[in-house]
């Protein structure tokens, strides 16, 4: 007599529903990147295909306790479908986590009182008080620099650095002795093609010069602390840039022009963010 053993339904649509979850969560980031669809068009399909991966894994481990108890075949699908729906969600759980984690702020800066002006300002509500302390504990170091450096040589610096990052460049003011500041806006893409503007100024100041950098959302949803980690990477790339320019500066340079803003550091002194404003 032939006893025919079934495979698992739970595994097969699992596998069914995984393999439209995977396509459905990649491919709308390549096209949102590139302008292919837009934003509210990537979201609800995000939304959809994390519906999906979620029924997937419910299946998939449905799938697992059913061929355990029943003997069915089908190991391969449900565990393939768990695989690949664990990897359509993980993107989601750190989304999750981000916004836990972050405060809902989708406009900063290293100056919240006086930011650098940007070119397409989205007029954000102010951040409440509540939101800016949780704001300065997470990103401790999105704080105005201080530089005792031409501001020439440090606007020469940022747009390099700019350039390197791959921002789009829309404006691009050097600092003159006819401009108060020199002012660099670009546009910057993160990696699920959300895009946020990002505004540099460097002013001069008695003690060299300082620099402010803001970064603001340009679309109403949770920036995930992309914001704030932009700005301290930047800065942080750029505390190195000006200490190793310090650092080649001619050895009988006027002390006064070696000297940090406080005028205590020595020339091989890392630019240190300048204090909190009260």
């Amino acid at each position: 007599m032939r006893i025919l053993i079934r495979t698992s339904k739970w595994a097969i649509w699992a596998r069914r529903l995984a393999n439209i979850a995977l396509p459905m969560t990649i491919i709308p980031v390549l096209m949102h990147r590139f302008r292919y669809i837009p934003s509210d068009t990537f979201q609800t399909i995000e939304y959809v295909a994390v519906a999906l991966a979620a029924l997937a894994l419910i299946l998939s481990l449905g799938g697992v306790v059913r061929i355990w108890s029943t003997g069915d075949r089908g190991w391969g699908l449900a565990l393939t479908a768990l695989l690949l729906s664990l990897l359509c969600l993980a993107p989601a759980s750190l989304a999750g986590y981000a916004i836990w984690h972050f405060p809902d702020v989708r406009d900063v800066s290293t100056d919240m009182t006086d930011p650098p002006p940007l070119a397409v300002d989205p007029h954000w509500p102010p951040a409440a008080p509540a939101q800016l302390k949780r704001l300065e504990a997470v990103f401790p170091n999105v704080r105005t620099r201080h530089y005792a450096v031409e501001s020439g040589q440090v606007f020469d610096l940022i747009a390099k650095q700019v350039k390197q990052r791959g921002w789009d460049v829309q404006l691009e003011t050097p600092p003159s002795p006819e401009a108060d500041a020199g002012l660099i806006d670009a546009e910057a893409t993160t990696l699920a093609g959300w895009r946020d503007e990002v505004a540099i100024r460097v002013a001069g100041s008695p003690d060299g010069v300082s620099v402010d950098m803001r970064s603001a959302a340009t679309t109403d949803i949770h920036d995930l602390g992309a914001n704030g980690q932009r700005i301290e990477e930047f800065l942080a790339a750029l505390d190195t840039a000006v200490t190793a320019l310090m650092r080649d500066m001619p050895a009988n340079a006027a002390p006064d022009e070696a000297a940090s803003s406080d005028g205590n550091a020595p020339v091989d002194a890392a630019p240190v963010p300048a204090p909190a404003r009260n």
